[in-house]
């Protein structure tokens, strides 16, 4: 009978850090959602709020501008004050920036949404990241690959969604003219009422899971002082951690500006239709659920060989697409399958090493510095190679993608060497 009574408490624990998983990643899709919901929306947007298109535009990227900076300050909050408060906090001020483009407003309302969506957002993915690390120690790179994958399906869904509002199938129609204003407005309807029942069900759960793991001084240092920036600024003095900060950097560098180009580059370089140029950048998001497998294998054999393995295939993917550039759909398929396998296989055994590599009490915030340079990195990346693009070409372009992956394969190489010469000279002694 005891022995019942534990296995009974065992699964009943099994299925609660299940739901904390499963409730984190909604949000994360969520997030994503929202966020890829406002471009298919931009002639709509045009249309409501009388805007241009170079108005709209800036509004979109002060959304991702405060998204990209409340990255570090989120982490920094919830190691102070704690993750459940950030991210419901979060969740929240996301769902009313969402309900506030529910109803029709003058223009400046929708500024304040776009930022309250982005801001919301912002708080997200770096504080989740610490709290699975610590539901899941054991098995953070499966998690983590779960977790990201969902996300990654956050814009799949949104065009998805949009779609069916803009174009309302019959059925439908009753309920949708029920909406107040125009039909595209119950997309953010949607968004904002499962924000709030995300929000209360994180809540809810989380809590409880993080108080079996714990620490009463896991904000503090080892003198019981509050983390402040320098400290979190003082870990670039680690000549392996800024190390691993550069392969990070190099890294969405060359990421985000084939995801900006890759269709492009396609069409004009290997001249091949619109339609198999978009197929195969699909394909590109397709495949993002290789996280989960490479997640779940750097719990095995450990983190840098993962990394090592995912950013030669990234950089070997680039490479080819430039050197093979005319040899037709199934060599240049076959690169771009390569190119999702490992960018997508890089990203959340990354955010792990990252966790680990931090020290406990300002992991968060840490992360959340990281985070700011990598997408920082990325959001300067196609002004960089659309420039260089148009002064050469975009194979010239490309060869410049190819060398920041390779750099950032460099780099991971160096860094797993090092960690091995130093096991085996300590293993000597």
């Amino acid at each position: 009978m005891p022995q019942s009574k534990h296995q009974q408490s065992m699964g009943s624990l099994r299925l609660m850090r299940y739901a904390t998983l499963a409730v984190t990643a909604a949000i994360w899709f969520l997030a994503k959602f929202v966020r890829y919901a406002f471009p298919p929306l931009f002639e709509a947007f045009q249309a409501s709020y009388g805007l241009s298109v170079a108005t709209v535009g800036l509004v979109y990227t002060g959304l991702m501008t405060v998204y990209a900076l409340l990255q570090f300050p989120s982490g920094m909050i919830s190691d102070r004050f704690g993750s459940v408060q950030v991210i419901t906090a979060g969740s929240i001020v996301a769902a009313l920036g969402s309900l506030t483009l529910v109803f029709d407003a003058p223009a400046p309302l929708f500024v304040v949404a776009a930022v309250l969506v982005g801001a919301g957002t912002g708080a997200h993915k770096t504080v989740s990241i610490r709290v699975l690390s610590r539901v899941y120690p054991s098995r953070t790179g499966r998690v983590l690959g779960i977790f990201d994958t969902i996300g990654s399906y956050g814009g799949v869904g949104a065009s998805a969604v949009v779609t069916l509002f803009l174009v309302v199938p019959p059925i439908a129609r009753p309920l949708i003219s029920r909406l107040p204003g125009e039909p595209w407005r119950g997309v953010f309807l949607l968004a904002g009422l499962f924000g709030i029942l995300l929000a209360a069900a994180f809540a809810w759960l989380v809590p409880s899971q993080l108080a079996a793991t714990d620490d009463p001084n896991a904000t503090q240092d080892d003198d019981g002082r509050d983390p402040t920036v320098f400290d979190y600024l003082r870990q670039f003095s680690d000549l392996r951690f800024s190390a691993f900060i550069l392969v990070t950097i190099f890294f969405s560098f060359a990421y985000n500006g084939a995801v900006a180009f890759l269709p492009l580059y396609l069409s004009e370089t290997a001249d091949f239709t619109t339609t198999t140029a978009n197929i195969l950048y699909s394909v590109l998001f397709a495949l993002s659920i290789v996280q989960i497998v490479t997640g779940d294998i750097s719990d095995r054999t450990g983190r840098l060989p993962i990394l090592v393995v995912t950013l030669v295939v990234a950089a070997a993917a680039l490479v080819a697409l430039v050197v093979f550039a005319s040899a037709g759909p199934l060599v240049l398929g076959s690169a771009v399958v390569a190119l999702a396998v490992g960018s997508h296989g890089f990203r959340p055994v990354r955010g792990v090493y990252l966790v680990e590599i931090l020290p406990e009490w300002i992991a968060a915030g840490g992360l959340g510095v990281v985070r700011t340079l990598l997408m920082g990195a990325g959001a300067v990346s196609p002004a960089i190679i659309g420039y260089v693009a148009d002064v050469f070409n975009f194979r010239i372009a490309f060869v410049v993608l190819a060398a920041s992956m390779a750099g950032a394969a460099a780099l991971a190489a160096g860094l797993l060497l090092s960690e091995r010469d130093t096991s085996t000279s300590v293993r000597g002694v």
